[in-house]
């Protein structure tokens, strides 16, 4: 997948989100509201509280995922280096302190799935692996303590896509 197709596909995800959320402010929760105050005195109505609690929590979470859109929405795939691990670069590492090789790809957060070797680029490891080149040699600081890497081969986002 391009990079310019992992952004939009980040992209999509968040705006699903919203929307989702924004039904769920205007139709669901306003709905749920009605019903508590119906049921009457309200300092004691668990429901109303919790409802009240919800409408909170999805205007905060609205509220970072527009900022986060805004951050991608932002994002020069023009600018992206050439020669440096960035945003799309998938990276093949040897684990110096257990001699075995490990592969990343470095997306978004909202992309991001260790588990498929895709890492965002704000993560530890994605943070410490940035900017550096082929043959580099990287020490990462993860919760799991210190690891050293040395980077075996780089493909860039630009590579990717022409290949």
């Amino acid at each position: 997948m391009e990079g310019g197709d992992l952004l939009k596909k980040a992209k999509q995800k968040l705006e699903n989100e919203i929307r989702s959320l924004e039904r769920e402010l205007r139709e669901e929760l306003p709905e749920a509201l009605k019903k508590a105050i119906e049921m009457g005195d309200l300092r004691e109505n668990a429901e109303y509280q919790t409802a009240k609690e919800r409408v909170s929590f999805v205007q905060a979470r609205l509220a970072m995922i527009r900022e986060r859109l805004s951050k991608l929405s932002l994002i020069d795939l023009s600018k992206i280096p050439e020669n440096k691990v960035s945003y799309g670069s998938t990276v093949t590492l040897q684990d110096l302190d257990r001699d075995r090789e490990i592969t990343y790809r470095l997306v978004s957060s909202e992309e991001s799935d260790v588990a498929k070797g895709l890492i965002s680029t704000v993560s530890p490891i994605g943070k410490s692996l940035m900017g550096h080149e082929e043959g580099d040699e990287v020490t990462i600081h993860t919760p799991r303590g210190v690891k050293n890497y040395e980077i075996l081969k780089l493909t860039t986002f630009h590579e990717q896509e022409d290949g």
